[in-house]
């Protein structure tokens, strides 16, 4: 019989992905550790690997087919001495999973597909989103879903990365230029064809509609369950940063690369600040309330698809030049969806940081199942009073959002308090 090869389950939570592309065909052969296919989940593009050898024998699921479930049969491989006779006897558990395509308006009702292997059409039409079949297109899954989400027709394009490869700012330029239209050459369907604009509703002007990807949905379904089961409560304190930029400056000053930034001195110091105040480094289970041993930073990284928070593990215990590293290059494969399940997954505490937007103070949301999240503002020059007289500092809002089921209000002040002395006096953060 042949190898039934599953939508494999790439993190405790997943239940679904999209199948982005498959990099073996009908006809190829695999061995252990070959790459068959790219998967997206709900925060990064992964790669799937044979673990048995054989024929591709059949690709069940098409490239671009989205919300495929964890352990639906994706495609089959034929053993040793296998060929395409023995398809037949897997004929109907091979064809179940994949969705039935719905008729055209303009074509008859089909009759009823058969038990057996039917290559070709069928196939294809099973996922709208597949792409048309013709001359292989080399480009990152963030780049196709860009352009899919923009209804660019990526064949168009000259990439501009290795060997050709269309890449982020290939879409990006595009659509500066305003190259919006799929190619004429391969006209879809009339039933297919994306309308521009839906028509106005009564006192609504027209509007398009952007299909959520599944990071959205994730980060939709995520943020309100926190809202709704977190009790949230918020602290606010103003830092003066003065000597925070002065230790900076000469830090950089020699470095001739890898520049530290103002965010990485604020993940230590928040790390720092949950080993002095532990029990704000908690999270609320129906049980027990759990009080983390390590302060894994979670950080707010902005991606084309949405927010992501990389984690910087143990980050107490690091320098400020390993965080600096380690979070520059986190925060690159965040961008590209290239990050692994285990550098997003957990995490104890949040930080999410908007002073290089200019945003002066704001509140964040819990990300669950943690118990607290500090919101960073900008530094900037306000009039203070210091030894009884008017100055002129640079200070930093900081605001604190709490489950309050985790962490009453004096341990969350008493972290604030703390971060505030660290802030303040960053030469202790060396220490």
């Amino acid at each position: 019989m042949p190898i039934e090869i599953l939508m494999p389950a790439l993190s405790p939570t997943m239940t679904e992905g999209n199948l982005a592309k498959w990099l073996k065909q009908e006809g190829d052969a695999v061995k252990p550790g070959d790459v068959l296919a790219e998967i997206e989940t709900d925060k990064a593009t992964m790669e799937v690997e044979a673990v048995d050898e054989g024929t591709v024998g059949k690709i069940v699921v098409p490239a671009g087919s989205q919300g495929v479930k964890v352990n639906q049969v994706i495609a089959l491989l034929l053993g040793e001495g296998e060929d395409a006779s023995a398809m037949a006897k897997a004929g109907i558990r091979a064809t179940k999973p994949a969705p039935t395509p719905a008729p055209s308006a303009a074509a008859p009702p089909a009759s009823p597909p058969t038990a057996g292997p039917q290559p070709g059409p069928a196939a294809a039409a099973a996922s709208p989103a597949a792409a048309p079949t013709g001359e292989r297109v080399f480009a990152s899954p963030l780049a196709r879903r860009m352009a899919q989400q923009a209804g660019l027709d990526i064949a168009r394009l000259n990439g501009s990365g290795p060997h050709g490869r269309i890449v982020k700012s290939d879409i990006e330029q595009a659509l500066a230029r305003g190259v919006s239209a799929r190619a004429p050459s391969a006209p879809a369907p009339a039933a297919a064809k994306p309308a521009p604009a839906a028509p106005p509703t009564a006192g609504m002007p027209a509007f398009t509609e952007v299909p959520h990807s599944m990071m959205r949905k994730t980060i939709a379904r995520r943020l309100t369950e926190a809202k709704r089961d977190a009790p949230h409560f918020y602290l606010t304190i103003d830092c003066n940063i003065d000597a925070l930029l002065k230790l900076r400056q000469e830090i950089n000053a020699k470095r001739e690369k890898d520049k530290i930034s103002v965010n990485d001195l604020v993940i230590k110091t928040a790390a720092v600040a949950l080993r002095q105040v532990p029990a704000a480094n908690a999270s609320w289970t129906e049980n027990a309330v759990r009080l983390y041993q390590a302060a894994d930073i979670s950080v707010a990284v902005a991606t084309p698809g949405g927010l992501i928070t990389p984690i910087i593990r143990s980050a107490d215990t690091k320098s400020v030049g390993t965080i600096s590293a380690e979070m520059k290059d986190l925060a690159a494969r965040a961008r590209e969806n290239k990050l692994k399940p285990e550098e997003y997954q957990g995490g104890t505490f949040s930080v999410s940081n908007l002073g290089m937007f200019g945003i002066r103070e704001f509140a964040a949301v819990i990300n669950p199942p943690q118990g607290a999240i500090l919101a960073v503002g900008a530094g900037e020059q306000r009039p203070i009073v210091k030894d009884g007289a008017l100055a002129i500092a640079t200070m930093m809002t900081c605001t604190l959002s709490v489950d309050h089921r985790v962490v009453d209000g004096a341990i969350g002040a008493e972290f604030l308090a703390a971060f505030k002395k660290l802030i303040e006096d960053p030469l202790m953060l060396l220490v």
